[in-house]
């Protein structure tokens, strides 16, 4: 079993994206057609993976003039020259088989948002004692920290306007 093992790993492409049931994704094929060789991209969600090794597949399925067109390609198939995700799908099951039987609105999928791509600071309000003020405070201790350095770099901005302003005073 390790020698078949062995001759496999041969085969399989070394980068394979990361992506899973849900996801969106570009499939970039290769078409004969006589001498000539072009691409063809698929777009479509991922209703499915299979497999393991160099019999791993995925099943991609678009809605193409209001028809579903469904596609099984081969993960490690030398006929794919990239797959590209586009975005991330918030699901919690490994088979989207049931997006068959649906259309339009009801077919769309909820885009999954990572901490990442955030860029807002998330602050929880807090009730300070005494005069019942409300103050705003970091969720994460990281927020804490860019919170920090950068009213220190204000203080820094707000100290050399300053001194400019009362170096322009002497002078005049």
């Amino acid at each position: 079993m390790k020698r078949l093992a062995q001759i496999e790993r041969n085969f399989m492409k070394d980068t394979v994206p990361a992506f899973k049931a849900g996801d969106t994704v570009k499939v970039h094929v290769k078409i004969k057609e006589g001498d000539k060789e072009r691409i063809q991209v698929f777009q479509g969600t991922v209703i499915g993976r299979r497999g393991s090794g160099t019999g791993a597949t995925f099943t991609v399925r678009k809605m193409s003039s209001g028809i579903g067109v469904e596609r099984i390609f081969p993960l490690h198939s030398p006929n794919i020259s990239k797959i590209q995700r586009i975005r991330q799908g918030k699901v919690h099951q490994a088979k989207l088989y049931y997006l068959r039987g649906l259309t339009g609105k009801s077919a769309r999928i909820a885009e999954k948002l990572e901490e990442k791509t955030i860029t807002e600071t998330k602050t929880k309000k807090a009730k300070t004692r005494g005069k019942g003020a409300k103050a705003e405070k970091p969720v994460k201790e990281e927020e804490a920290a860019l919170a920090a350095q950068e009213a220190a770099e204000v203080e820094e901005t707000a100290e050399e306007t300053v001194e400019e302003t009362t170096e322009e005073n002497n002078e005049k």
